[in-house]
């Protein structure tokens, strides 16, 4: 006779009180560290990761239809700036580095953008002062600089592309026209970003909203104005954005909204393909872009924690995070003093990378947290991000990093242009006597990063974690979990994570320093005694409530010959393979 079992009324109504999350977060997988959420995604002939499905697909696609590596990351950031404006789109900047399987060489693109030439410091201290501001407003025209990101396209694609732009962007172009369903986290995010930028100047609510309001979850989104642009781009050529009809309406727009940029900032805009910043981790070649960005702080952690055995603390110890976190305070204090624009300012990058430097500062960390910091190298007195890599048959790889800084950048949208643009001219220091001073014709302080990593000589791992500031912090924690604690990347990815704020800025002045111990937050999923012990030692510890990035990697497998893909579990990424 078969058995009936009934749930008693206290029992159905304590089950009643349980969270809905929680009942649901708990998985149990067959295979794996049970860190993961999900497996990697593995493949031989070609891969891509991004923070949204459908672009992902836009990169494979290209792929398949004999585009390379190449090409690929340029069609899915295309896709990435329709599908996810959150965060990304052609009125912001791009980073990249790539690895060319046909020279075997590395190569690094600043794609970043530079002030109003026709702005000089003192004008802009003195519009400041009128509008009562200290310094340079998020959302306002003082903080937009030349959008970098479409050059930087067309760097890549004349020097390493394989098939026409026009190939490139058809998909981008259909889904702009035709629409694409907005997927979950970013629904969110727009839907927060829209009630104060739709009182923008501008077509920001023609543009980005549907009746007055942000995009649902699985509703359909239209941006036929992007759409036209990226046809002017396919058929014209990058000269469309910097010297033509793009560039002419900005150049107008800009005019009539007392802006500061014009054609002329356009017209000499250019990319820079820079020599990559390297230190070696464990065995490990770790790349970044140096110059006005912070990946320099990702070599100068690494630098410090080698002096340490990790895999001897373990992961997740209150320990192993006491000294990361001491390394992050240290390197920040020399982000913030000397990172800036190599064009106006020298950057003692051999002392900031040596490793008797860091030796130096390791010396500093205590077992109490540091209240007390400031840069060890003499000043010479002279936001939302998108993530993606790809992968080919021919072994080529980019990691590619795109952002309009805060979200959906400023807001400012040039009637049929689609495009927002970004805010990073927010990023410049106010102190005449700092490195990263807001000048004419200066690129400012970038917090976006793309990393990727070489062992004996060959390409092993594209990766990247935007999140504003966080993004050295995430970049180390990736490469700490896969060299140290032995993660595939996508336990790397899933594992906990940890931020630490209020480290001096490169925005703030010259004499400013670290004075307290900061703000550490870390990920619900860290062991409460670990939160206890880290107290204990002078840290200000509290679980959640931050900014912990996105992530996104491919690593490739030599021996085996395949692509290893992993993509971020906490939003709506996706990394594919064929």
């Amino acid at each position: 006779m078969k058995k009936t079992y009934a749930l008693t009324i206290p029992v159905l109504f304590a089950l009643l009180l349980i969270p809905f999350e929680t009942v649901l977060a708990q998985i149990d997988r067959e295979a794996g560290n049970l860190i993961s959420t999900r497996s990697e995604v593995i493949a031989q002939r070609g891969m891509v990761a991004t923070s949204q499905p459908l672009a992902t697909q836009v990169g494979l696609e290209i792929l398949r239809n004999g585009g390379n590596a190449i090409d690929a990351a340029i069609g899915a950031n295309a896709a990435m700036g329709l599908m996810e404006p959150t965060g990304n789109g052609i009125g912001g900047d791009l980073f990249a580095i790539i690895w060319h399987a046909e020279s075997e060489q590395l190569y690094a693109l600043n794609a970043s953008g530079r002030s109003p030439r026709g702005l000089s410091y003192d004008r802009m201290m003195e519009i400041l002062e009128e509008k009562g501001e200290d310094d340079i407003p998020a959302y306002d025209l003082l903080s937009v600089s030349v959008p970098g990101a479409v050059d930087g396209w067309f760097e890549m694609h004349e020097r390493f592309g394989s098939v026409d732009m026009s190939d490139i962007l058809s998909e981008p172009i259909h889904y702009a026209e035709n629409g694409f369903p907005v997927s979950e986290v970013i629904s969110a995010s727009w839907r927060r970003s829209v009630p104060f930028l739709k009182q923008q100047p501008g077509a920001f609510e023609e543009t980005f909203t549907i009746d007055g309001r942000g995009p649902e979850k699985g509703e359909v989104f239209r941006n036929p104005d992007l759409g036209n642009t990226f046809r002017l781009l396919a058929e014209e050529g990058r000269d469309a954005f910097y010297r033509g009809e793009i560039a002419e309406k900005i150049d107008v727009w800009m005019k009539e909204n007392n802006g500061y940029l014009r054609y002329e900032d356009f017209d000499k805009h250019e990319s820079e393909w820079v020599e990559p910043q390297t230190v070696n981790y464990r065995g490990y070649d770790v790349y970044q872009v140096g110059g006005n960005v912070q990946g320099t702080a990702v070599l100068q952690i690494l630098n410090i924690l080698e002096g340490f055995d990790l895999s001897e603390t373990g992961f997740g110890t209150a320990e192993t995070l006491h000294l990361m976190i001491e390394a992050k305070k240290l390197a920040f204090e020399d982000r913030a003093k000397h990172y800036a624009d190599p064009d106006f300012h020298e950057v003692p990058y051999d002392k900031l990378l040596s490793k008797e430097y860091a030796a130096e500062r390791r010396e500093l960390i205590g077992d109490r947290a540091r209240r007390d910091l400031t840069t060890g190298v003499e000043v010479l007195e002279d936001g939302d991000t998108i993530y993606l890599t790809t992968a080919d048959e021919e072994g080529n790889m980019v990691s590619l990093i795109q952002s309009n800084f805060r979200g959906m950048g400023t807001g400012f949208v040039v009637p049929g242009t689609g495009f927002s643009f970004q805010n990073r001219g927010e990023l410049f220091s106010l102190d005449p006597n700092h490195p990263n001073v807001y000048a004419p014709g200066k690129r400012p302080f970038h917090t976006i990063i793309p990393g990727f990593v070489m062992k004996d000589g060959k390409p092993i791992m594209a990766f990247g974690n935007m999140g504003g500031g966080y993004q050295p912090i995430g970049h180390v924690s990736i490469l700490t979990n896969v060299i140290d604690f032995g993660m595939n990347i996508q336990q790397a990815g899933d594992a906990f994570r940890w931020e630490h704020s209020g480290s001096t800025q490169p925005t703030d002045a010259l004499s400013d320093k670290l004075t307290n111990s900061g703000q550490v937050s870390i990920e619900s999923g860290v062991d409460f005694q670990v939160v206890q012990a880290l107290r204990q030692m002078g840290h200000n510890v509290q679980i959640g409530d931050s900014f912990f990035g996105r992530f996104q990697a491919i690593m490739r497998d030599h021996e085996k010959g395949v692509y290893f893909g992993a993509s971020e579990s906490r939003v709506d990424g996706q990394a594919a393979g064929y």
